[in-house]
This record gives structure tokens, C-alpha cells and sequence, in this order.
């Protein structure tokens, strides 16, 4: 069975834009697009139909929201199949539900709350702290030529070649998985890919022979960075591959490094607090800071 692209709708501005990377996703991949719109309304789950008037109208609103954004994506990309539907479910309840039978979760980084909202900041954040598949969050304005590099005059244009991606590696922590879908998304764009990992001095190591120990660490960091990178490098030849080790934590090193990615790739680690579950402080970070699309690969 072929696993779709999703995309959540819900007519903001951050929904709209995820729908429209989700389009050019699907069709790099070969892969149909799914769009889905959550409308709870305080309907109870599966309730099939509105039958209060004060219900009906948003129900109505929401599935011309949905009408809207499938005409757009179909208009825009006509050689790509694409199907909608909406749901009567809570938002993060359905697209947990829709992520774990798609090939891709596709979803707005923010927007507003609301009713029905799918992008609201809480909504965003529940669900890629409870995904257990890759999940990639979009922020309003991202365009097609926005994943591109400018062209000879510095402007925008879908005829150059793709910006690179950015994959941030824990040498020390699961990898795998972070380094499959970057690898993956690298070679379906034609794009170099940029590993990335963050290395500090410990605080404990003292100031006498700090300079000594940096250059050690440095150097350790970079050997397993690149013997982590093999059998990748060796699984997907076409890729051009640097290797950037920077001295910092990685939060900030990792803002810094998307800077010109077209695409960031971070492992996520599930955490469970006392309120549930949440993303780990470095997912968390990028989420609200990084402008390209970001995907969030979860791990244990």
C-alpha cells in the first residue's frame, strides 16, 4: 500500500505553506498527496454531522478551508494526485492518527489557536512531542524558490539548484534514523548535505590546559563524525557530503548552522514530563527559531 504525503489544513497562513512544501515533497518522491482538515467543534470523536445551527457554520467554514486549500495545490501541481478529507477528531489526535500511515506529516511551525485549529502553536508542539514518525513543520511565507540557492543577480528562482540540507549529528546518540531521512531528502533534491555537530569543552576540564584539550576534543569529535558518516556516504554516492564541527552548544550551534539550509534535519528525543509528553530543549529551540522547514525525526 502506497503511503501518502499528509499535510494538515486549516487555513492559516502556516497551514497553507506546509500544504504547498507537502505538494513539491510528494512529487519528489513519487508519492500522492493526503490532506486533512481536524474539526472538533466540542462534537464528541466520530460524531459524523453538525446538527445544531450554531454548529453548522463552522463546520461549514472548515470544509471550505479545506475545498480551498485542494484547489489551490491542484491548480498549482496538476500532475500530482491528491485527495481531502476532514475528520471529526481533536487536531492532534487526528494527525498523530494520520502520521502513522504516511510516508511524511507535513504541518504549519505556528499559527493561530482557534477552533478546529491545526498549527496553533500548543497543537504544533503536542504533536511533535507525541509523533512517532517524521514529522516536518513549515513557517508562513516559505516559497518554492526559497528552497532554491539565487540565482547570478541574488535573486529568488525555482531554476537554480537546490540549497543544501543540514543534519545535526550526536556522535554519541541514535543516528541512524536523523541520518536515513537526511540522506534521503538530500538525494531526492539533488542537494549537498551538511552535518553538522556541536562539540564543547567540559566545564571541568580546567583552564591550564584548556587549549590542549579543545584541540583533542576537536579532533576526536571529528573522527567519529566521520566514521559515523561512512556507510552512508557509501549508501548514497551522489551526495555530496561536508562535515562541520562547531564549538558550542548545540541549540545555538544548530540555529546558526540553518542559516541558508533549505532544509534542517534533527533527531528528536521523547521525554516524559509530569504534564506529558514534550520535545527535547534542542528540537524545542529550533522549532521557534529556525526559519527554513525543519524535520523532526524522533528518537528514544
Amino acid at each position: 500500500m502506497t503511503r501518502p504525503v499528509v499535510a494538515g489544513v486549516d487555513g492559516s497562513p502556516e497551514s497553507l505553506a506546509a500544504v504547498e512544501w507537502a505538494a513539491r515533497e510528494a512529487l519528489r518522491r513519487g508519492l500522492p498527496l493526503r490532506l486533512v482538515h481536524a474539526w472538533e467543534a466540542g462534537l464528541p470523536e466520530g460524531a459524523p454531522e453538525a446538527v445544531l445551527p450554531e454548529l453548522r457554520a463552522p463546520q461549514s467554514h472548515a470544509r471550505h478551508t479545506l475545498r480551498r486549500a485542494l484547489d489551490r495545490v491542484s491548480e498549482e501541481y496538476p500532475q500530482l494526485s491528491v485527495t481531502a478529507e476532514q475528520v471529526c477528531r481533536l487536531p492532534v489526535h487526528a494527525l498523530l492518527a494520520e502520521a502513522r500511515n504516511a510516508d511524511l506529516l507535513v504541518i504549519g511551525s505556528q499559527g493561530p489557536g482557534g477552533l478546529g485549529g491545526f498549527v496553533s502553536g500548543s497543537v504544533a508542539m503536542a504533536t511533535a512531542a507525541r509523533a512517532e514518525q517524521p514529522i516536518v513543520l513549515v513557517r508562513a511565507g516559505r516559497t518554492a524558490e526559497d528552497e532554491h540557492v539565487p540565482d547570478g543577480d541574488g535573486k529568488p528562482s525555482v531554476r537554480t539548484p537546490f540549497r543544501d540540507v543540514a543534519v545535526a549529528v550526536d556522535v554519541d546518540g541514535p543516528s541512524d534514523e536523523v541520518l536515513d531521512v537526511a540522506f534521503h531528502a538530500a538525494d531526492l533534491r539533488g542537494a549537498p548535505l551538511r552535518a553538522v555537530h556541536a562539540w564543547h569543552l567540559p566545564f571541568s576540564r580546567g583552564l591550564p590546559d584548556a587549549a590542549e584539550a579543545r584541540a583533542r576534543i576537536r579532533t576526536e569529535a571529528a573522527r567519529e563524525l566521520s566514521e559515523l558518516l561512512e556507510p552512508w556516504r557509501s549508501k548514497y554516492p551522489a551526495v555530496v557530503v561536508e562535515e562541520s564541527l562547531r564549538e558550542g552548544r548545540p541549540a545555538h550551534v544548530l540555529v546558526g548552522a540553518a542559516d541558508g539550509a533549505g532544509l534542517l534535519v534533527v533527531g528528536s528525543r521523547r521525554r516524559r514530563a509530569a504534564v506529558g509528553p514534550r520535545t527535547g530543549p534542542v528540537a524545542h529551540a529550533l522549532i521557534h527559531h529556525v526559519r527554513c522547514p525543519v524535520a523532526l525525526v524522533p528518537h528514544d
